[in-house]
């Protein structure tokens, strides 16, 4: 690796005497730049920025006054020049780099501000290929990571609240202290990192590599958690580039912060009631500790929470609700009966938002529509020295999916029963048992060791709850190993099982199914979740 040369200290505070500014959003550009000619600061641009500068009444130095060559290439080459980055990367207290400076007539650079050209929202356009090509910057990174190898002397701006710092600092004192140069160019490499990584995930996409040689991820924080899941341990929140609708991208109505388990839960809500098409009818989900402790489907909204929360209104004190359609003032009534961390819907009316003002305390968030369930993604979870990465589970069972494998056909009231449990399962954590009739959740049985533990979990849930199981459908999110866990749910009571299939032990598991009467389907697809 390269040694260390013996530079002088970086001083504490740099003057800013010429300031480079390219910028793809052209937000406050005006202003930022009058404010710095004010301060006798010397501006250089290129293209449609420099543009926007003159067009101001702004003097403005255009970049090839400086490099002695044209932009070129259609704007590809422009300040990929010794005289651009020589102005950048040279350490004004060191002999030699001065020298070379004065020699080939290279100019400091104090001050650098690029953003970069709009890639991320180029390909969530949809953009096609060649597009998303041309709007990959090669200049502007370059640019943004010699100024801030240079920290010790430049100032290197990557947003609009970047430069707002500096231009404080400058009308304050005049020059930029190292300590902001420092975090300055720490979120300069941070966002080059975070380009780099969306440039390098849509290759992979766009050349259908699941499992590229490299992977990386990258987020823009959105709020600093005063802790984890637990007191001593630090968070934060992070939002992709182009998020999926959802947690990340809600607006929070009123309420305290959210904690680190509540967006957990939050999202683990609003992903299972995503699965229920709002034009089909209205649902409800309301989740603990990110397992469903009830969801139904009703007539109205207001139904469907009546219904969801029938199934255990002990563990949703204190839980969170997911709703598909708008909250309306009926539904607003009851939910704040119930002490409730979270209520996230698509929308809220403004009768129902006066109901909840009166519990300042209770989470509201709107998202303005449902994240598509079907459509393909990425989870990660992070492990001992590295992390794991999949496909988000976007697995989705109809009717004509499914394989009876008894001797007695599920009634079609049976398979609408089978089918919205399967889909509830999803959802639980492992081993995970749902005992579900006419749309409502009856039971549900999750995160046990041993799948006849859960089915017993849920059958005990029911009956604490007056929920009689006689006539329903259990469903179980992977194969039943033995045939103790659908005896113990059919002791329960319910009459249709629906199960992926594909245990060593099935045979014997029909054989119990056939031997009480039951109606038993495969899906022939797992929906195991950890």
């Amino acid at each position: 690796m390269p040694a260390a040369p013996d530079f002088p200290a970086a001083p504490d505070r740099a003057p800013v005497r010429r300031a480079l500014i390219s910028v793809s959003d052209k937000t406050g550009l005006v202003e930022a730049a009058r404010a710095l000619a004010e301060m006798g600061v010397e501006l250089v641009s290129t293209g449609g920025t420099r543009k926007a500068i003159a067009d101001a009444g702004l003097a403005v130095k255009d970049i090839s006054e400086l490099t002695g060559f044209p932009e070129m290439m259609d704007g590809r080459v422009k300040t990929l020049h010794p005289v651009v980055h020589g102005g950048l990367l040279g350490v004004r207290d060191a002999p030699e780099h001065k020298a070379a400076m004065d020699a080939h007539g290279i100019g400091g650079i104090d001050l650098v501000y690029v953003n970069l050209y709009p890639f991320e929202q180029t390909v969530a356009a949809g953009a096609d290929y060649a597009t998303a090509v041309e709007n990959i910057d090669i200049g502007g990174p370059a640019m943004i990571r010699s100024a801030a190898k240079n920290h010790g002397y430049v100032a290197v701006c990557t947003e609009p609240a970047d430069l707002a710092e500096v231009i404080a600092e400058l009308q304050a004192h005049g020059s930029t202290p190292l300590s902001l140069r420092k975090q300055l160019a720490a979120r300069a490499y941070a966002r080059t990192a975070a380009y780099d990584a969306a440039i390098s995930s849509w290759f992979a996409d766009a050349l259908g590599e699941a499992a590229p040689r490299r992977r990386a991820f990258a987020g823009e924080r959105v709020q600093a958690l005063r802790y984890g899941e637990n007191p001593h341990q630090s968070a934060a929140f992070y939002r992709f580039a182009n998020p999926r609708v959802g947690v990340a991208t809600a607006r929070q109505l009123q309420g305290k912060e959210l904690s680190y388990n509540n967006i957990n839960d939050t999202d683990a809500a609003f992903e299972l009631i995503a699965e229920f098409d709002p034009a089909a009818a209205p649902a409800c989900a309301i989740i603990k500790h990110a397992n469903p402790c009830g969801v139904a489907t009703g007539a109205s909204v207001l139904e469907a929470y009546e219904r969801a929360l029938a199934c255990d209104p002990v563990s949703a004190f204190g839980g969170i609700i997911a709703l598909n359609r708008p909250l309306d003032a009926a539904t607003a009534e009851e939910i704040l009966k119930l002490l409730t961390e979270v209520v996230i819907a698509p929308e809220i009316d403004a009768d129902a938002a006066a109901l909840f003002a009166r519990k300042k305390n209770v989470r509201l968030l709107t998202t303005g529509g449902l994240p598509d369930p079907r459509a393909p993604g990425l989870t990660f979870k992070s492990v001992a020295g590295g992390f794991l990465v999949q496909g988000r589970d976007d697995a989705h069972v109809t009717a004509a999916d499914l394989k009876v494998v008894t001797k007695r056909a599920p009634t079609e009231a049976e398979v609408r029963d089978m089918l919205f449990a399967f889909t509830i399962a999803k959802h639980v954590k492992s081993n995970a048992i749902v005992y579900a009739r006419d749309g409502q959740t009856l039971g549900v049985g999750a995160g046990q060791m041993n799948r006849k533990d859960s089915a017993r979990i849920a059958a005990l849930r029911a009956a604490d709850f007056g929920l009689d199981l006689t006539g329903s459908a259990c469903a179980s999110e992977a194969f039943f190993p033995f045939p103790d866990g659908l005896i113990q749910a059919a002791d329960a009571g319910c009459t249709a099982v629906i199960q992926p299939g594909g245990s060593i032990g099935d045979q014997k598991v029909i054989d119990a199914a056939d031997e009480r009467g039951l109606a038993m389907v495969f899906t022939g697809v797992r929906v195991f979740r950890h």
